[in-house]
């Protein structure tokens, strides 16, 4: 994607959630875990630093110097485990700004970057990235500017939390909404409020409903929502186009077919996450079809 100031773009690096599942089985959907870079108003935003982030790095080496910020939604292994392969962050004159919420046990995003890296997880410290990293505590709710880009967030329902994000920019707006549960009885007022009239909703829809209520292998309290949810979701904030994500490892591509087709059949506009998809914000329309390249 190139860097001009009329663009709102989002490009996904990686799908999953959980832990990386690279095989036969996962090529045409991708086995990283989470990733999502956009361009907005000539600035890049990245957000989560999964599996993803390593390959999004390797992209970046030709556009240097970097001047990039990056918003975490926590600190579970799966979306923080590129950081350290992030080979532009080794790199004298790039810079990093990098958000992220304050972790129930009181610690930084700061801190726990630090803590994968240290020994005996990791031999190289994060002290030897060469690029510019400057951490940012964000509070719950509070809003952050990048270059006229809002960047709100919200409380979202994981155990350990997690935050989710809405990014606007000239009336339009992205809801990342990852890991997060659905209740059983209603519907969550932060996801409602992030994914309020937005353009694009992207959700933690890591299970079926049947394998969510499954007697033999619950998922109730695992910190993750379903397609069917994240359907009822959409159409109650008024989404226009909703991407599932976060895909269980276990998932195929096959299943991640059927899954395309289930959720196309009650939310026509709506799409599949795969690495490499990307979304021109600008040109979604309320009564825009899913008609995107099959991955």
């Amino acid at each position: 994607m190139s860097s001009t100031e009329s663009q709102f773009k989002v490009r996904f690096w990686g799908v999953r959630g959980s832990i990386a599942c690279p095989g036969a089985e996962t090529v045409r959907y991708g086995g990283n875990t989470s990733c999502i870079e956009m361009h907005i108003n000539g600035r890049r935003l990245i957000f989560d630093g999964g599996t993803g982030l390593r390959v999004l790095g390797q992209s970046l080496l030709r556009e240097m110097p970097l001047d990039v910020d990056m918003f975490f939604t926590h600190s579970h292994w799966d979306h923080i485990q590129g950081f350290p392969f992030f080979v532009p962050a080794f790199v004298p004159g790039n810079t990093f700004r990098i958000h992220g919420a304050i972790a129930p046990n009181g610690s930084t995003i700061e801190q726990r970057l630090n803590d994968q890296m240290l020994h005996p997880n990791f031999p190289v410290p994060l002290q030897i990235m060469g690029a510019n990293l400057t951490f940012r505590d964000i509070d719950i709710g509070e809003v952050v500017m990048v270059n006229g880009v809002k960047v709100e967030n919200a409380l979202l329902n994981h155990p350990g939390e997690a935050i989710g994000y809405r990014i606007s920019w000239q009336g339009r707006s992205v809801a990342y909404v990852t890991d997060t549960e659905h209740y059983p009885d209603r519907l969550d007022e932060n996801v409602l409020w992030l994914a309020d009239n937005a353009d694009l909703m992207i959700y933690d829809a890591t299970y079926t409903d049947a394998e969510y209520n499954s007697e033999k292998s619950s998922k109730v309290g695992w910190g993750h929502s379903t397609w069917q949810e994240a359907v009822k979701a959409a159409k109650a904030a008024n989404v226009k186009k909703l991407v599932i994500f976060h895909h269980d490892p276990l998932h195929s591509d096959d299943f991640m077919d059927q899954t395309k087709e289930d959720t196309a059949a009650v939310f026509p506009n709506s799409i599949v996450a795969w690495e490499g998809l990307e979304i021109d914000v600008m040109s979604i329309a309320a009564d825009q079809s899913a008609a995107v390249s099959a991955p």
